[in-house]
């Protein structure tokens, strides 16, 4: 699967109607229609992209965003939600996290307390972590064989913690989201 292949998938489960949940089953469906080896790239894809925005910049902006509480596996999460933001646009928050200030679906999460948040508002996709697993275990007809695959090619499906490093500075983004702070 080429990098454009995947980024195609990505795009297509965002179009369709319902919720993120809902993007990731047509996603799973999607996948499983493909050769097993494309499921697998797909799955490596995914880690690399995941990998690229594990920095302790998206950590601070994760954040700042989550009114200073993010857990590791919330920024798992968050990881995967930029995803939903595009190629080009996350391509540009991995560059400079602070552009995040910059994109109209963060600026309409700064601009409503915290607590009015929908589900559908939190800047998570934890269900894009399954779609590869769920496919390829449904191909196969085998629990876990995804992660036995990835492991066997010596590929980390998840990260650890970022690791702490000097003080990071968000500028757009903290007056962002101090203001939402105050009103939230």
């Amino acid at each position: 699967m080429t990098d454009e292949a995947f980024w195609q998938l990505i795009g297509r489960a965002v179009e369709q109607p319902g919720d993120r949940d809902e993007h990731a089953e047509w996603l799973t469906e999607e996948l499983t229609r493909l050769p097993l080896a494309q499921v697998v790239d797909f799955a490596v894809r995914l880690a690399a992209v995941r990998a690229r925005a594990d920095t302790p910049e998206l950590l601070a902006a994760a954040h700042l965003i989550h009114a200073g509480s993010c857990s590791e596996y919330s920024f798992r999460s968050f990881r995967l939600w930029l995803l939903t933001l595009g190629r080009e646009t996350f391509d540009a928050v991995v560059a400079d996290p602070d552009g995040l200030a910059g994109v109209e679906r963060v600026r309409a999460l700064a601009a409503r307390p915290m607590r009015e948040w929908s589900a559908q508002d939190w800047p998570e996709w934890e269900s894009l972590d399954f779609a590869a697993h769920e496919a390829f275990d449904e191909s196969t007809g085998r629990d876990c064989a995804l992660a036995e695959e990835l492991a066997r090619l010596g590929v980390a499906d998840s990260t650890g913690p970022v690791p702490p490093g000097d003080p990071v500075r968000l500028p757009r983004l903290a007056e962002l989201f101090e203001g939402a702070t105050v009103r939230g």
